[in-house]
């Protein structure tokens, strides 16, 4: 054993010990809290989003907001949206699966993650109001499973909130870990031939 080894096995169980405290008190402060989370600005790069004050992921809601906001861009560019959500993502990237699921969820329905910001609603064809917002929220059971949040996004096309599941990591980051924000809602009224 090295002369240093003892002091690096023991910052090692500190910095976890510290991150693993930093879980633990969001876990016991979960309520029926809702966050709105606004974005002065949409991107244009993944230099830009990285660059959100949100992108620190400091918060499991800037989180959640940050994978409806990556999710918007598919349309537009899907590579520019892998690498948003990549970036989310931490040390676990989309894999080959998540992307053909994202691709197969858009078929048709490019309006989905955009019906989760503030004010889109079908009568409007999703569009949102500015400034662009999203309404994140917990319940009592968010944080039932350790190192792990469970938020819900309301979109203006469905009757009940969708799930958005991150986790937290040892850096001190919320990081994306699945979503669920992309099953069907209300058609917009402008293709819906029965509204």
């Amino acid at each position: 054993m090295g002369l240093f080894d003892d002091l690096k096995k023991k910052a090692v169980q500190m910095t976890n010990s510290t991150v693993t405290q930093a879980a633990t008190n969001a876990f016991k402060k979960a309520t029926n809290k809702t966050e709105t989370v606004t974005f002065a600005k949409l991107p244009d790069t993944l230099e830009e989003f990285k660059a959100l004050p949100q992108a620190q992921l400091s918060s499991p809601f800037d989180t959640a907001a940050l994978t409806v906001l990556a999710l918007c861009y598919f349309p537009k560019d899907r590579e520019l949206c892998y690498s948003m959500l990549d970036a989310i993502k931490g040390p676990r990237p989309l894999s080959g699966q998540e992307k053909q699921f994202i691709r197969d969820r858009f078929m048709d329905k490019d309006y989905v993650p955009r019906s989760y910001f503030i004010g889109a609603t079908p009568q409007n064809d999703y569009t949102p109001s500015e400034p662009y917002s999203i309404k994140v929220s917990e319940n009592p059971y968010s944080y039932d499973n350790e190192n792990y949040a469970k938020l819900f996004v309301t979109s203006g096309g469905a009757d009940s909130p969708r799930e958005v599941l991150m986790r937290f990591a040892k850096d001190g980051k919320w990081y994306l870990w699945d979503q669920f924000i992309l099953s069907d809602i209300r058609q917009p009224e402008s293709t819906n031939p029965w509204a």
